[in-house]
């Protein structure tokens, strides 16, 4: 195959690998988040530094019980060092809301109100293809900034379409209905 449509395929099985992370942290499906790295990767996400097994259990402590997570990914930048390791940098954007103990982790404790706070910054990832497979095999989260609300939000009205953190969130209802 032409290297030119090889790395057009490449370049999409690794964007694809940033929105399954995106997804498996947002629905707290840490088998699909253990899938997007390689087993003796290390991720440095601020708070944590460490092996995948520890990013597993970070993320289920941190954000496991808070009632919502969303990640926004924008551009996606990949260079290709070799046929089979490329360096990506992905923008991104969160938005959590904060429960108790999440508040408590984060330092922002209201015990008022609804906490919610977004992050902006880029994952910066060394991706390598092991066994006809891309995973991370080193990411670096950069944040570049945070924003905090306080206060009351309005609620997702009852009628429309909920979102989940588990395997009860409609995107697995409709994967399954696919056969996926």
């Amino acid at each position: 195959m032409d290297d030119r449509i090889q790395q057009l395929l490449d370049r999409e099985e690794i964007r694809g690998l940033m929105a399954r992370y995106a997804r498996a942290v947002d629905r707290m499906d840490t088998a699909a988040l253990r899938e997007v790295y390689h087993p003796d990767a290390y991720d440095d996400h601020g708070d944590y530094q460490g092996d995948v097994d520890g990013l597993i259990g970070y993320v289920t402590d941190r954000v496991g019980d808070i009632p919502q997570v969303m990640h926004f990914l924008g551009q996606c930048h990949i260079e290709f060092a070799s046929p089979d390791i490329a360096l990506a940098e992905t923008y991104f954007m969160t938005a959590h809301t904060l429960g108790p103990q999440a508040q408590a982790a984060y330092g922002v404790q209201n015990g008022t109100g609804t906490v919610q706070i977004s992050m902006f910054g880029r994952y910066v990832d060394r991706a390598e293809r092991r066994d006809g497979h891309w995973r991370i095999a080193h990411r670096d989260t950069v944040f570049e900034a945070t924003r905090l609300f306080t206060g009351t939000v309005p609620p997702i009205k009852p009628d429309w379409a909920q979102h989940r953190r588990d395997q009860q969130d409609p995107v697995y209802r409709r994967r399954h209905e696919a056969g996926l």
